[in-house]
């Protein structure tokens, strides 16, 4: 099915609807259970009002048969018909004369699809194709999990689709018996279910000054879910991992165009072997979204997102690091801190992998104009592999603080809901403001490291609140 846009034109003197009994005539033409009899589908329609133009958008096979569908109203004036598309499909292919970007290797989502669902999934957009969107503040609020729907999405190229029926997982290199493994093979092993926060490394990287190139993450790009699958730890002893392997390359279905380097995360054998590492085939109790790695996905629990790898396909063990630019020069992070604006060389820099404490206040939102009576000030707070000890308020720009109280539901990688019921003394404009510890005795900052990667954002969060009298 394609879209046009139809335009009808008629003479006043010869307009359809001054007749009633031609009016309605028409009505029941545009009927829908009419119009999907002559295999087109209306998506809306609007008469500019005093002018005697019509307007369509529809959907059918091709021009010729939408054409023989208009041909009631080609007897009363005009009928122009224009291929369409929708802005979601304009944006992904980079205007509106251009064509759809080529994909990776093999069958991958609809670029449109895609970014389609997440805008009605009410998630913000920072790009269309390949598709990177971040859960809206307001979308937070509820309970530790999220709906999968409202999930921040990080890509580097195309979605994949894959076959689950014809689906392989295989487990190489340096294994003792190298391993492929279907679907039905990954659920008849014991499973397991871990709520987990995943984050992009980049999550902030809006509020860096000076700035940093990238995708310019507000405070969504961060999420909780319960993930299902087995222990990543089970299928290595399957393949019996040799005493030489240090590390895991893991590399997903994903491909982007020519000669795009493959994105493949290197995995120390140890945080591979730990017994919360997961291979998930589920998310929030049902299969994965295709968004979100279906039919199977790494769960790195604690660690930056990009190791969680989507639509995994291959796992190789092998004495070394991986010698790709996704491991040698992304997700790096300065040895010591460096001034604003500073180039550093992958040389000077390690890994990142476990993320710092931060905290997120979700309510009430920035700018928002409450009444001078309690006032809930909630959020989550979360501390990669770490343990939330502590959230502190402060209602006064930071001059004093007192300590909020944490929420009943906790997990060893999942965010903490705090709450602090505040009574403003007077009405006026205030700044809100949460800061939270972990165990280790870690604080969150006044202000964030700067680095040159725009990572791992982690500033005493603030928002201002405006109480009336």
């Amino acid at each position: 099915m394609a879209l046009y846009v139809v335009r009808h034109q008629h003479a006043a003197e010869r307009c359809p609807a001054q007749d009633p009994y031609m009016g309605a005539t028409l009505l029941n033409y545009l009927s829908r259970p009419n119009v999907r009899r002559h295999g087109v589908q209306i998506h809306g329609e609007a008469v500019v009002q005093g002018q005697h133009t019509f307007y369509l958008i529809a959907e059918a096979a091709d021009e010729v048969g939408l054409r023989a569908f208009m041909q009631p109203f080609e007897m009363a004036g005009s009928v122009d018909i224009y291929p369409a598309s929708t802005c979601a499909r304009v944006v992904a292919s980079g205007g509106c004369a251009s064509a759809m970007p080529l994909g990776g290797l093999g069958p991958a989502m609809d670029p449109e699809e895609a970014c389609q669902q997440a805008i009605d999934a009410g998630l913000v957009v920072h790009r269309a194709h390949p598709l990177n969107c971040e859960t809206s503040i307001p979308a937070l609020i509820g309970g530790v999990v999220m709906p999968s729907a409202r999930f921040y999405v990080r890509n580097h190229f195309q979605i994949p689709t894959l076959d689950p029926a014809t689906f392989q997982l295989t487990i190489g290199g340096l294994v003792e018996r190298p391993l492929s493994l279907g679907m039905r093979d990954l659920h008849h092993m014991r499973s397991q279910t871990l709520v987990v926060t995943l984050e992009c490394a980049g999550n902030g990287r809006a509020f860096f000054d000076p700035p940093v190139a990238g995708v310019q993450w507000e405070r969504g790009a961060v999420g909780t879910a319960a993930w299902t699958g087995v222990r990543l730890a089970d299928v290595l002893r399957r393949a019996g991992v040799r005493a030489s392997a240090r590390y895991l390359w893991l590399d997903g279905a994903d491909r982007g165009p020519g000669r795009a380097p493959d994105f493949i995360r290197s995995l120390p054998i140890d945080k591979a072997m730990d017994s919360d590492t997961l291979l998930a085939y589920e998310m929030n109790g049902e299969p994965l979204p295709l968004s979100h790695g279906f039919p199977l996905r790494a769960i790195v629990p604690g660690w930056e997102g990009a190791h969680s790898i989507k639509w995994l396909t291959h796992i190789q063990a092998s004495a070394r690091d991986h010698d790709g630019p996704f491991v040698q020069a992304g997700y790096r992070y300065p040895r010591r801190p460096v001034p604003p604006g500073t180039l550093v060389p992958a040389s000077d820099t390690v890994p990142l992998r476990a993320m710092p404490v931060k905290s997120l206040i979700t309510a009430p939102a920035d700018n928002a104009a409450v009444m001078r009576e309690g006032i809930p000030v909630t959020g989550f707070a979360w501390a990669g592999d770490g343990e939330i000890r502590r959230v502190d308020v402060s209602t006064d720009g930071g001059r004093t603080w007192a300590e909020a109280a944490l929420g009943r539901d906790r997990a060893r990688y999942a965010w903490r809901r705090f709450e602090y019921v505040w009574r403003p003394p007077d009405a006026g404009s205030y700044v809100v403001m949460s800061r939270a510890t972990d165990g280790r005795g870690r604080t969150q900052p006044i202000v964030s490291e700067w680095n040159p990667a725009g990572y791992v954002w982690n500033a005493i969060d603030a928002v201002r609140v405006n109480v009336g009298a």
